[in-house]
């Protein structure tokens, strides 16, 4: 039995000696391999006929949540997912264009969906001037859906902005700003973040004096229905990069606009620039506003740096077949339903959708660069490389 014993001892010595080498190294492999995924989210519009849809006319309470139903489960698949809100949330009457005011039931379902975080400064922002500011910002606190580029005074501002967002060891600076407010003059002391070169590089000084690991800038920006980036959008992205900037996100013209992902000589690392991601939901039905995308980042970090392994685009679509005499709004992801025309209440919408997947698809595929697009294969998405 002592010879047995004494047999065995190599043997599970060696056994424990490979179990802490493969512990250590599976140790080692996830503390410098953190990886976090990150999904931008175009334009949550509140036209009169979605306010119109999601009411329920014997109780007069709104709800949303089927909007998004379709496009849920790739939301909620993504660490982090961040929308451009662009109503306001000031009560009663609910209007849409030309002064946004929805519901709260529309921010409750973003968050259902998996929305994690809202950008407020555009350029509706102002729509119901100082009480539609501070509505919308109490209401979001008060619904648990943390925002930027709104405030309710300067000393709101210093201490919300940047939007310091952590997850998985890494540290992210979201910051959010708008070119316009259609002319209506913000009040003091409530503040809507403005596209300024200046305000925005003492901002990002502020990011890096945070330690932020990345920097977002969330931008409205660029020409309404204008698919080509204007001069003023690509020079401002080329010197918020030189800054520092690590991802540009735009919003505005409700069309699509390229997606960049180039090596910033400076960093080592990768720059993304999407110049618009196009309405993600409206009612805006002429040809390349009925649409738009969402755009995954996906980031690993490896030590003390991080490296985009990542990036891709989804394609969105918006149907609004008639259902019980009432326009319903759904939030298509194309590939997924761009095989399925029997999905459709009639042939003309899916000619619609397919229609804005071949335009979208013609401008991206040229004028992208290092941003391909997620394909439904199977019963996955797979990034088209």
């Amino acid at each position: 039995m002592n010879r047995i014993s004494f047999n065995l001892r190599p043997v599970l010595l060696l056994s424990l000696l490979i179990f802490v080498f493969l512990s250590a190294n599976g140790q080692s492999q996830q503390t410098s391999g953190d990886k976090i995924s990150l999904l931008f989210i175009g334009d949550i519009m509140g036209h009169d006929e979605q306010i119109w849809s999601a009411e329920n006319r014997e109780t007069h309470m709104y709800n949303y949540d089927d909007v998004f139903k379709y496009i849920k489960p790739v939301i909620v698949d993504a660490d982090i997912a961040i929308a451009n809100f662009e109503v306001t949330i000031a009560g009663p009457p609910y209007t849409g264009y030309p002064q946004f005011s929805s519901p709260p039931d529309l921010a409750t379902a973003c968050k259902n969906a998996g929305i994690d975080y809202l950008v407020t400064a555009n350029n509706h922002a102002a729509d119901r001037g100082k009480k539609g500011i501070v509505s919308t910002i109490n209401k979001l606190d008060s619904i648990g859906i943390p925002h930027t580029g709104t405030f309710l005074n300067s000393s709101c501002r210093d201490s919300l902005s940047p939007l310091m967002i952590y997850r998985n060891g890494t540290s992210i600076a979201l910051l959010n700003y708008t070119f316009s407010t259609n002319g209506i003059i913000v009040p003091e002391p409530v503040i809507v973040n403005m596209l300024d070169k200046e305000l925005i590089t003492k901002d990002v000084k502020k990011a890096k004096d945070k330690n932020a690991d990345i920097i977002i800038l969330f931008l409205h920006w660029g020409t309404e229905y204008d698919t080509i980036p204007s001069k003023s959008q690509t020079d401002l992205a080329e010197y918020f990069q030189s800054i520092g900037v690590d991802l540009v996100i735009g919003s505005h013209p409700h069309v699509l606009q390229k997606m960049v992902r180039v090596r910033n000589a400076g960093t080592g690392n990768d720059d993304v620039v999407v110049y618009s991601l196009g309405n993600f939901v409206s009612n805006q039905r002429k040809p390349k506003t009925d649409g738009g995308s969402m755009v995954r980042i996906e980031l690993t970090r490896i030590g003390d740096k991080y490296t985009i392994s990542n990036a891709g685009y989804y394609l969105t679509w918006v149907y609004t077949p008639i259902e019980k005499y009432r326009k319903k709004f759904f939030i298509l992801p194309c590939s997924e339903f761009e095989n399925n025309p029997g999905f459709f209440d009639k042939p003309d919408a899916f000619l619609r959708m397919e229609k804005f997947i071949s335009d979208s698809r013609e401008l991206l595929n040229e004028q992208n660069i290092n941003i391909k697009e997620y394909l439904f294969k199977g019963n996955s998405w797979v990034l088209n490389n």
